[in-house]
């Protein structure tokens, strides 16, 4: 899997193996978040699912309704946006799904913190590598 240079990747490239699946991933991520920040980050951080085999008049009607193609697995919306395409952590068993990268690339451009987290602990350093950069006025 390549990486486009503006993109931050958070968790370790070099890693080969076994690992979890995004999804596992993603459950253990959340999970975390929520039991930390149950009272902050946990009610606000959402995936948008936009993956999945569907008819094309289930793909037309979700679009109209707002879904767009590449929407990332992590969303925290806050006066700077965390954005984050989630990775298995071997990255080399994932592939970026049609729209992802231009999305996260659109994210960017427009002031977002985007970054790609390689299994939940690089999304989660990636989560505190944001926080902790005291991007939110009111960081508790």
């Amino acid at each position: 899997m390549k990486f486009h240079n503006d993109i931050k990747v958070f968790g370790d490239i070099e890693f080969r193996g076994e690992c979890p699946s995004e999804a596992a991933e993603a459950v253990t991520f959340f999970a975390k978040l929520r039991r930390e920040y149950p009272d902050s980050y946990g009610k606000i951080a959402t995936h948008i699912r936009n993956e999945g085999l569907r008819t094309f008049y289930q793909a037309t009607k979700q679009k109209s309704e707002g879904m767009v193609k590449g929407a990332p697995d992590i969303i925290i919306p806050a006066r700077v946006a965390f954005v984050c395409e989630l990775k298995r952590q071997d990255h080399t068993r994932s592939k970026w799904q049609d729209g992802q990268q231009e999305y996260l690339l659109e994210a960017n451009k427009h002031g977002a913190f985007v970054c790609i987290g390689l299994g939940y602990v690089g999304a989660y350093e990636a989560f505190i590598y944001w926080k902790d950069k005291k991007y939110l006025q009111n960081d508790k």
